[in-house]
């Protein structure tokens, strides 16, 4: 069973999660170049909202979510989220 998650974006196509921010919201990367990064939130009975963040933005909210990960004991996900942080800013 796989955990990969992607969503379409209107003008720049297959998205993948890179991990969830909260329960409303989630940090997604262009699948092909991962230059693109993308806060998607999805309101209830709305539409998916993208909106745009930068590179080091993009970095520091999934070190972020590490610490808290790690904060909480959430060993499993921490290692999983490691090994994206290196594969996608390394």
């Amino acid at each position: 069973m796989s955990n990969e998650v992607y969503t379409n974006h209107p003008n720049f196509g297959l998205l993948y999660r890179i991990c969830l921010l909260d329960e409303a919201s989630e940090l997604f990367a262009t699948l092909y170049a991962q230059r693109l990064f993308f806060i998607v939130k999805q309101p209830k009975g709305g539409p998916l909202e993208f909106m745009p963040v930068g590179r080091t933005d993009a970095r520091v909210l999934v070190e972020q979510q590490l610490r808290s990960l790690k904060r909480n004991g959430k060993y499993e996900d921490y290692g999983v989220l490691q090994s994206t942080h290196q594969q996608t800013f390394q």
